[in-house]
């Protein structure tokens, strides 16, 4: 049986709505200096990694949905991996950021993925996460669909994954995207700039 996001890959850009890609740009500090690499952990289509391609020098795209990655593929300059972000196939400290778009919700061990997200991202580098904010009225109507239609999401309100992040010794924030969204993200310290401090 195709999987729900294998079924949805050719509409998923029209139905879906476009990410801020300016206001993704600052909290991510993008352009960044020097050779970047950037990993969009469920990223899908590349419907982000398209719009953000141009400020980073390489882009990964990882998602385990063969149909999203056909999207991904058609869009220059994305490298596209077939990959449960549960189990990342990257060495440690590979990417310079970490991006996760209205993704984390559809992980099945989203413990598992933090750990994983944290552990490919270098040191000094920062992980973003956007996800839907359940405590909106409109996002708990999104999850109820996502329940009928056998989808297995799970959502996470923000204080959930600032704690996970707090669990493994991260200092997370929190802003608000808009009314239906968050962003939760950290940095990961960099032994140099502790030895400098």
């Amino acid at each position: 049986m195709p999987d729900h996001f294998d079924v949805l890959a050719p509409l998923y850009e029209r139905v879906i709505r476009p990410p801020d890609i300016d206001a993704l740009c600052s909290v991510l500090r993008l352009p960044s200096r020097g050779e970047c690499w950037l990993l969009d952990a469920g990223g899908g289509t590349g419907r982000v990694a398209a719009q953000l391609r141009a400020h980073v020098g390489h882009y990964v795209v990882a998602d385990q949905a063969h149909g999203m990655l056909r999207q991904t593929a058609l869009k220059d300059g994305l490298l596209p991996v077939r990959a449960r972000v549960q189990r990342l196939p990257f060495a440690d400290a590979t990417f310079h950021r970490v991006v996760v778009v209205d993704a984390l919700h559809h992980f099945g061990d989203q413990e598992g993925a933090i750990d994983e997200l944290l552990r490919v991202l270098r040191p000094g580098g920062r992980l973003l996460i956007e996800e839907p904010d359940i405590r909106s009225w409109r996002v708990k109507l999104i999850a109820l669909a996502e329940r009928l239609a056998l989808m297995q999401s799970q959502f996470w309100p923000p204080e959930r994954i600032t704690a996970a992040l707090r669990a493994r010794g991260y200092h997370p924030w929190v802003r608000r995207r808009d009314a239906m969204a968050v962003w939760v993200g950290v940095d990961k310290p960099s032994p140099h700039l502790a030895e400098l401090a």
